[in-house]
């Protein structure tokens, strides 16, 4: 099984990124562990500040991977582009945010993204990305 996970703008500054919100630990500290407790499984990793970089990863993977959990940050909120990948490849994509964006501002409440999507992890940390590993492969 071949999973990717897909990070949006400002997540590779996890860790140092207001860590009160989105917590204290980098994503490449927490990928080694993600990816030693699910051997079975080929994770990959990409992040990207850059929506068109997003839109050509997920077109480039959306074929061939089993599953994608996509976290894109504030894109989530804004692109009617990467909903528009989303409802043109074939993977299995989990919608995944690190905060509860329903206890955030208001703007943040609404996905562009979330209807072209199997499910949505919201408001777990880091915990989430192995939420949605293991949902994408019990629905194998």
């Amino acid at each position: 099984m071949k999973i990717i996970i897909i990070n949006g703008p400002n997540l590779n500054l996890l860790g140092r990124r207001e860590p009160g919100i989105y917590g204290k630990e980098s994503f490449e500290n927490y990928l080694p562990r993600l990816q030693k407790e699910f051997k079975a499984v080929q994770i990959d990793y990409f992040q990207s500040n850059s929506e068109g970089a997003i839109i050509d990863k997920l077109q480039q993977t959306g074929f061939d991977y089993d599953g994608i959990v996509l976290n894109a940050g504030a894109y989530s909120h804004t692109s009617i582009a990467i909903a528009d990948a989303l409802a043109a490849i074939t993977a299995r994509v989990i919608e995944l945010h690190i905060s509860n964006i329903y206890a955030r501002e208001e703007f943040r409440h609404n996905s562009f993204l979330s209807s072209k999507c199997q499910g949505v992890i919201v408001g777990l940390g880091l915990k989430g990305y192995k939420l949605a590993v293991q949902s994408l492969i019990w629905a194998e």
